[in-house]
């Protein structure tokens, strides 16, 4: 692996560079909390080598948005499912914008 390799790396959200350990102490949570998102299917970390969990930067903001909602008293179960039906959400209206942009350019067109 070059050095180069090493910082794109880096830049990538989706590369798990946190140990569970470091992952709590940066959201200022326990290691537990972060066991139970995953219980929930919050976000599912990826395995080292030797089995431990391993956390990208995205999957870190979505488990700092979990805390967000247990620190106003929602509990693990309900702050999980919020978050995930948010994503669903969010993903519909996407798709329900990329369409209308389509029949848009599709009508323009005729």
């Amino acid at each position: 692996m070059t050095a180069d390799d090493t910082v794109s790396r880096l830049d990538d959200d989706d590369y798990p560079a946190y140990t569970m350990g470091r992952a709590a102490d940066m959201l200022g949570t326990t290691q537990n909390f972060l066991r139970a998102i995953g219980e929930h299917r919050l976000i599912t970390p990826l395995r080292s080598e030797g089995g431990h969990r391993r956390y990208s930067r995205y999957q870190l903001r979505i488990a700092a948005r979990a805390r967000e909602l247990v620190d106003q008293g929602t509990p693990v179960e309900a702050a999980c499912r919020i978050i995930i039906l948010e994503d669903q959400l969010e993903e519909a209206q996407r798709i329900n914008a990329e369409h209308h942009r389509s029949a848009a350019l599709h009508t323009a067109a005729t």
